[in-house]
């Protein structure tokens, strides 16, 4: 398959600069080359907050439906083995930007300031002559840098009647925020310069917790029960300590405001109306019935994993129309579009909500790519790739040179149909933000094609040991089996190996000051 991505060789040939130069910064100034640029993919980055690929049909959810995320699969390529290094919203963001893990970005929990001073990727396309944009949940607590237009929710926003921030001025919208960062998107793409290749970060709040529904979709499923994971009631039996002493469960840790048992502050009168008239008569019901035990454990998981699924579907008919626009402007086979969350969730599984630790539902990220004549349609990929990755994918496509000091590898060849020599055979993870909301102790792994080697420290010393060919759901702790004491023996040298490339060691964490201990909200 011949390659429609423009790498860095072809676009110096084009322009005329000798393919020993390192910077492309002279681009910004080539306005007679329109013709180079139009060759060049745009790059369009949809990343959702906490959408787990269990909750999407194309990864073959047995809970709901997503038509429009299915197409991006349908017409380009899922990736199966898609991992995050750090299960937490805003490292993720930090990781993507730079392509460096959490220890090197500066921002290892929530609680840390993104330095804007940074490299990133944006900067380094802006540098190359791509417009570049930054629209939606940027939760890193600075401003954003290395965008031309930024208009991002301060936090974690707000679903309803969101204040946004544009370019340093705030303003407040009334409406639903997944249709309304689509909307600024979609203004964007209109008002953008045609002669010049963009690059859009698209992200959305939704389905963060405490999961409000846009107006559309406020009754969808009441008719309707789930199904239930076949983990709802773990019972950790071989976990270590850190299952047990968590605070995400279903059972005890959802809030009002969760599970929707009073309205929330300031919706407007047509809005708070709606919002009585689908809740008010279900919450009658629920205290009038006054559930106990697993029957109120049941009830709390279809209260909230409804919400939740009702969210995801605003995000599907949101992506549909940035697709629908992609193709009426004639834009759709010169751009890549990709859509990813910045990781996993649990619905449910081991009773649980939230992310944080490395159990393959937190794991694992949806990861879909899409570029007609390039990426194969349909196409499935199984090698491990990780939102480490992502940086140098993006740069790589756009025939930027790849900066040395990048941890993360490019995987447009995969893109491409083809397997990069020596591609990596196991991910490393480490999750830091202990102690703190939800409880999650500190862990670090590493995860191959068919085990998983979990360490918890800090004020625990745990090691997990999972066979996830056998016991996919890792419902079975095998670390002090003897029958796998040589896969122990050869992980932990693998994890070491791993901890010296990357540059990381649990001394090093040790040194790193915990954050401020919190009430468990919404977070």
């Amino acid at each position: 398959m011949e390659s429609h991505f423009y790498n860095r060789r072809e676009f110096l040939k084009v322009v005329g600069i000798g393919v020993a130069s390192t910077a492309l910064a002279g681009c910004t100034s080539l306005t007679g080359r329109v013709a180079a640029f139009k060759k060049r993919p745009n790059i369009i980055y949809i990343m959702t907050d906490d959408h787990a690929s269990h909750a999407m049909s194309c990864y073959g959810s047995k809970i709901n439906k997503t038509p429009n995320l299915d197409r991006i699969a349908k017409e380009g390529m899922r990736f199966d083995n898609c991992f995050c290094t750090n299960s937490i919203c805003a490292p993720c963001r930090a990781v993507v930007l730079t392509g460096k893990h959490s220890h090197l970005n500066g921002v290892i929990d929530n609680g840390k300031r993104f330095d804007g001073g940074r490299q990133t990727f944006p900067k380094l396309l802006q540098a190359a002559g791509y417009q570049t944009a930054m629209i939606g949940k940027w939760h890193l607590k600075t401003d954003p840098t290395g965008f031309d237009y930024w208009n991002v929710l301060p936090g974690q926003g707000a679903y309803y009647n969101p204040v946004m921030i544009e370019m340093g001025e705030r303003k407040k919208y009334t409406g639903y925020v997944t249709d309304i960062i689509t909307d600024h998107s979609l203004n964007w793409l209109k008002n953008r310069d045609p002669d010049k290749p963009f690059c859009l970060m698209y992200h959305h709040k939704a389905p963060h917790r405490n999961w409000k529904p846009g107006p559309k979709y406020l009754t969808m499923y009441d008719d309707v029960k789930i199904p239930e994971p076949a983990t709802l009631f773990d019972d950790y039996k071989t976990k270590s300590a850190a299952s047990r002493e968590q605070t995400m469960s279903i059972k005890s840790e959802l809030n009002e405001n969760d599970l929707k048992l009073k309205a929330p502050k300031g919706l407007n009168d047509q809005q708070l109306a709606a919002w009585n008239k689908a809740y008010g008569p279900k919450n009658k019901a629920f205290r009038e019935a006054n559930l106990t035990g697993k029957e109120l454990v049941r009830w709390k998981y279809q209260r909230y994993i409804k919400d939740y699924l009702r969210c995801v579907a605003s995000v599907d008919d949101n992506v549909g129309r940035l697709l629908d626009y992609l193709d009426k402007e004639g834009l759709a086979d010169n751009t890549v579009v990709f859509y990813t969350s910045d990781q996993g969730f649990y619905l449910g599984d081991h009773g649980w909500f939230d992310k944080r630790f490395m159990y393959e539902e937190s794991l694992r990220m949806p990861l879909l790519a899409r570029l007609p004549g390039c990426i194969k349609p349909g196409s499935v990929n199984k090698d491990m790739v990780q939102n480490l990755d992502f940086a140098p994918t993006f740069l790589d496509i756009a025939g930027v040179e790849i900066p040395s000091d990048m941890q993360g590898k490019s995987f447009r060849r995969i893109l491409e149909g083809k397997r990069p020599r020596k591609w990596r055979k196991s991910v490393y993870y480490h999750y830091y933000e202990y102690p703190a909301v939800h409880s999650v102790k500190r862990h670090y792994g590493v995860r191959t094609q068919r085990y998983k080697l979990i360490h918890f420290y800090y004020d625990i010393d745990a090691w997990e040991l999972y066979d996830m060919e056998k016991d996919p759901e890792e419902l079975n702790n095998v670390y002090g089996d003897g029958a796998y004491a040589k896969v122990v023996k050869e992980l932990k040298v693998e994890l070491a190996r791993l901890q010296e490339l990357y540059g990381d060691s649990e001394e090093l964490s040790l040194r790193i000051r915990p954050v401020k201990k919190k009430r468990n909200r919404a977070k």
